[in-house]
C-alpha cells in the first residue's frame, strides 16, 4: 500500500479547517484549528530552544482536555515520540514510565504533578502544566527563562500574525517511530508498544475509507475514553482532527449520566464506546421497561411496534444523529447484543489491540454477525493457529501495516510476539466463520483446562453469570481444580429492595443451582463469592484478572 505522511495530513487539516472549532472542554473553553495552530506553534518553539530534538520523547499524563490534544499534536508535528501516560497510574508508575521512556518533556495535570517528584525523573529537561502551558519544573536556569520569553520570541518569528501559510510540519515515513503507548491490560504488566506512522497511517485510512466514510469537516464526536489509550486516542480524536471534525473532551469522570448529559447537548455523529456503558443503560433503563412488557412482546404485531418504540427511544439517548454505536476494548454481554440486534440499533462490536493501533477487526452495524467481532479490517489480515479454524479455536494470529514494531526496550518479548513467518500473535482465542467473521473465545492465559479436558472460557460463564439478577460483573477463577465465581453485586439496589445485609449475601449465594443450570456440565461453578466494591480495573474498564487469580 501507498504511505502518506501523517503529520502532512493534519497540517492541510489544520489549513482548511482554520476557522471550524477543534477541540472542546464539555461545558467549557473550545479552541478553533487556529488557535491549536498557534499554541502547536509556540510548543514547538519551545521544544526547539529546550534543546529537543527529533526522536526524543514527550510524555502526556492528564485526564481528558483540550490541551492533552494539543500536546500530542505538538509532539508529533515536531518529529518528537509522543509517550501518553494513563493519568490513573500510581505515581511510581508515573516515574517508572517517564523514566523508562527516556522522557525529555512531560505534560501534566497539577493534580498529578503533586503526587510526583522531579528528582525521581532525572532525564527530564522540564515539566510543563498541561492546562497553563506553564513551566512546573526546569532543569536549569536556561531553560527556565525559555517559557518566560515565549511570546516574544513567537511575535518575533510571526510580526505579521500567525497564518495558514506558516505552517511547515516534519513530515513523517512509514517506519518511523509515532508513539510508545504502554498497555495497561489485565496481566499487570505494562509494555510499551512502539508504533510507527504506518500504523498511525493505516488505521486513519481504515476510518476514512471503511468505517466512517459518512462522516465529514464539522461534524462532531464526543471524547469519552482515555485519549492516552489507542482506542480514544485514534478513533475520538487523531482521525477526527485528520479531517476536521469538532471533538468534545469529556474532562470530568466520565460516569454513565455524564456521558449521556453530553451526548444529548452534543448529538455526535459518530459514538465509540466500551460495551461496559451500553450494558449499564440496558440494566438500568431498559431491562425493567422489557420485563414489565414481557407479555406484550410475545404478540408479533406488538412486539415489533414496541421494539421499534425502543429502538427510538435509545437512539435519542444517545443523541439521536450518530452513524453507529462502535463498541470495542471488551467482550459485549451476550444478552445485551442480541437485544440491541433484535430492535435494530445501529451498533457495531470491533475488536483491537495497542499493538495495532488500535483496530484489527470491524464490520458496518448493517453488516453485523451477532456474537461476532466482525471481519479484518482494511490493511489487515487474519488467521487461527487451530487444525480447524472453523470449529476449533486456536490463537488468533495477525498481519498488516497497523502492527507495532515491537516492545520499547524488550527484545525478548518482542521475538516471543511474532511467529516464524512474521505473524503477530494476539494471546487471544477464537474462530472464523467461511465469511471470515471472527468469533472471540477469550484470552489464552485465561483459558482454563476442564476436567475432562473440556477448554473453558471464564469470559463466556461471566457473560452467563452477568445476566442475573442483583449482578454488576462477575470474575471466574481456578480454584483448586474447580471454578469459583467472584460477584460483586449490587448492594445498593438489594438495600433498596429490602433486603437487609445478610439476607441478601444468601440470596445471591444461593442464585448458584440457577447459574449451573444455565452452564455446560464442565464447565460448572463450585461457589460464589461476594465482592464487598467493585473489581479494579484498567481504564478501559475491563477487570484487572490478574489480581484475582488463585493458581
Amino acid at each position: 500500500m501507498e504511505f502518506k505522511s501523517v503529520n502532512k495530513i493534519l497540517q492541510e487539516s489544520l489549513i482548511q479547517n482554520w476557522d471550524r472549532p477543534a477541540l472542546t472542554n464539555y461545558q467549557g473553553m473550545t479552541l478553533a484549528y487556529r488557535d491549536v495552530a498557534r499554541r502547536i506553534a509556540k510548543l514547538h518553539i519551545a521544544f526547539e530552544q529546550c534543546g529537543l530534538q527529533k526522536g526524543d520523547k514527550v510524555a502526556i499524563c492528564s485526564r481528558n482536555q483540550a490541551n492533552w490534544g494539543v500536546s500530542f499534536l505538538a509532539a508529533i508535528t515536531y518529529g518528537a515520540v509522543a509517550v501518553p501516560i494513563l493519568h490513573e497510574f500510581k505515581p511510581g508508575n508515573i516515574h517508572y514510565l517517564v523514566n523508562h521512556s527516556e522522557a525529555r518533556v512531560l505534560f501534566v495535570d497539577e493534580v498529578i504533578w503533586e503526587g510526583l517528584s522531579a528528582d525521581e525523573m532525572p532525564d527530564l529537561s522540564v515539566v510543563v502544566q498541561i492546562n497553563t502551558f506553564k513551566f512546573l519544573y526546569a532543569a536549569s536556569e536556561e531553560l527556565a527563562q525559555v517559557r518566560e520569553h515565549l511570546n516574544e520570541e513567537f511575535g518575533r518569528r510571526y510580526p505579521n500574525n500567525f497564518e495558514p501559510e506558516n505552517l511547515d510540519y516534519w513530515e513523517d515515513g512509514p517506519e518511523d517511530l509515532a508513539v510508545i503507548n504502554y498497555t495497561s491490560g489485565t496481566s499487570g504488566f505494562s509494555k510499551g508498544v512502539m508504533l510507527p506512522y504506518r500504523s498511525l497511517y493505516s488505521n486513519i485510512e481504515f476510518a476514512s475509507k471503511d468505517a466512517c466514510p459518512m462522516l465529514k469537516a464539522g461534524m462532531n464526536v464526543v471524547a469519552m475514553l482515555p485519549s492516552a489509550h489507542m482506542y480514544g486516542m485514534m478513533f475520538e480524536f487523531l482521525f477526527e482532527i485528520s479531517i476536521g471534525m469538532h471533538v468534545h473532551f469529556l474532562s470530568r469522570v466520565p460516569s454513565p449520566k455524564i456521558i449521556m448529559q453530553a451526548l444529548g447537548d452534543i448529538h455526535p455523529d459518530i459514538i465509540i464506546a466500551v460495551p461496559l456503558v451500553i450494558e449499564k443503560v440496558y440494566k438500568t433503563k431498559l431491562k425493567p421497561l422489557i420485563d414489565k412488557r414481557k407479555y406484550l412482546m410475545r404478540i408479533p404485531v406488538l412486539d415489533k411496534a414496541i421494539e421499534k418504540r425502543i429502538c427510538t427511544e435509545l437512539t435519542n439517548a444517545f443523541g439521536g444523529k450518530f452513524e453507529e454505536v462502535i463498541m470495542g476494548g471488551a467482550a459485549v454481554n451476550p444478552e445485551v447484543e442480541k437485544f440491541l440486534n433484535k430492535i435494530g440499533f445501529h451498533y457495531t462490536v470491533g475488536y483491537g489491540m495497542t499493538e495495532c493501533g488500535p483496530i484489527i477487526c470491524y464490520a458496518h452495524w448493517d453488516k453485523v454477525k451477532v456474537g461476532s467481532a466482525g471481519r479484518a479490517a482494511l490493511n489487515m489480515q487474519i488467521r487461527i493457529d487451530s487444525a480447524d479454524p472453523q470449529r476449533i479455536p486456536g490463537e488468533v494470529q495477525v498481519k498488516g501495516p497497523n502492527v507495532c514494531l515491537g516492545y520499547y526496550k524488550n527484545p525478548d518479548t518482542t521475538a516471543k510476539s511474532f511467529t516464524a513467518d512474521g505473524w503477530f500473535r494476539t494471546g487471544d482465542m477464537g474462530v472464523m466463520d467461511a465469511d471470515g467473521y471472527l468469533f472471540l473465545r477469550g484470552r489464552s492465559k485465561c483459558m482454563v483446562l476442564g476436567p475432562s479436558g473440556q477448554n473453558i472460557y471464564p469470559e463466556e460463564v461471566e457473560a452467563t453469570i452477568n445476566n442475573f439478577n442483583y449482578v454488576v460483573d462477575s470474575l471466574v477463577v481456578e480454584d483448586d481444580g474447580s471454578l469459583t465465581a467472584l460477584i460483586y453485586p449490587d448492594w445498593h439496589q438489594g438495600e433498596l429492595d429490602g433486603y437487609t445485609r445478610s439476607e441478601f449475601k444468601k440470596h445471591i449465594i444461593g442464585m448458584l443451582p440457577a447459574i449451573n443450570d444455565e452452564l455446560p456440565k464442565y464447565a460448572q461453578i463450585k461457589k460464589i463469592e461476594l465482592m464487598p466494591e467493585d473489581f479494579e480495573r484498567t481504564p478501559k474498564k475491563s477487570i484487572k484478572r490478574y489480581l484475582y487469580q488463585r493458581n
